[in-house]
């Protein structure tokens, strides 16, 4: 039987880096983009693994990952467009729109130009799973971030919006909703107290943790599920923020 073949975007660090070992391991071929060209090249060890450099913001790197999955490993099942990066900055900060410029284009620009390139490849094969990152800052608002808020909530709804249109061709298309998790991104942040006390079960995730996920949103296990984003937050979401979550000794008492 001709291995699963996945396309994994941002795959050099973080979420997107566990997604390429997880997917690997468990037997999937995958072409692994990113734009950081020498961090990728430590995924190059990995058996199954092809990669390709660019900036998936633009069309002919969504293009050329497809087209490099379908001619090194002869099909396409799975799409995970997890590229993203992060900003800050009150709106009426000095360049916050030039700010918001720069995360439009890798945020949701990126995640449109993917579910495209895919979905052909996608259909031909009989159907698939897309599954895209957003962000519990999608979900909700956080203070001084209010551009990566904007482009998150963009992807939660650009996914609901594409899995309509393609269920009847059997794609499926969700999205992950991180909350506090230790990537690159947030290494400054981590040990930030006052941040892990607001989640419900006082930890950051890890990224193996997102990817697992991911992993289960393209499974055959969820064949059922399109459109949904499905927080992976550690309670985050779920907690109004009028009040701190209980610690586990206040859980006992």
């Amino acid at each position: 039987m001709t291995a699963p073949v996945a396309v994994i975007t941002g795959a050099a660090s973080g979420i997107g880096e566990a997604a390429v070992r997880l997917y690997a391991a468990r037997g999937h071929r995958v072409v692994a983009v990113d734009v950081a060209e020498e961090r990728l090249a430590r995924l190059a060890g990995l058996d199954g693994v092809a990669a390709l450099a660019g900036d998936v913001a633009a069309e002919e790197t969504n293009t050329a990952a497809v087209r490099l999955a379908l001619d090194r490993f002869g099909r396409l099942d799975t799409a995970v467009l997890n590229a993203g990066i992060g900003g800050a900055g009150p709106l009426e900060s000095p360049g916050a729109i030039e700010r918001f410029d720069r995360l439009f284009p890798v945020n949701v620009r990126a995640v449109a130009h993917g579910i495209r390139a895919a979905v052909p490849a996608l259909r031909a094969g009989g159907g698939g799973a897309i599954v895209a990152t957003a962000s519990v800052s999608g979900l909700r608002g956080d203070p001084g971030t209010w551009g990566y808020n904007a482009t998150k909530a963009a992807v939660i709804n650009l996914v609901r919006a594409t899995a309509v249109d393609y269920a009847a061709q059997s794609i499926r298309i969700n999205a992950i909703a991180p909350g506090l998790t230790e990537t690159e991104m947030t290494a400054t942040q981590v040990a930030n107290p006052d941040l892990t006390a607001r989640i419900p079960v006082h930890r950051w995730a890890t990224p193996r943790e997102q990817a697992e996920v991911i992993w289960f949103l393209t499974s055959p296990a969820a064949s059922y599920v399109t459109g949904v984003t499905v927080p992976v937050d550690g309670g985050l979401s779920a907690n109004g923020g009028i009040l701190p979550p209980p610690s586990a000794a206040e859980e006992r008492r």
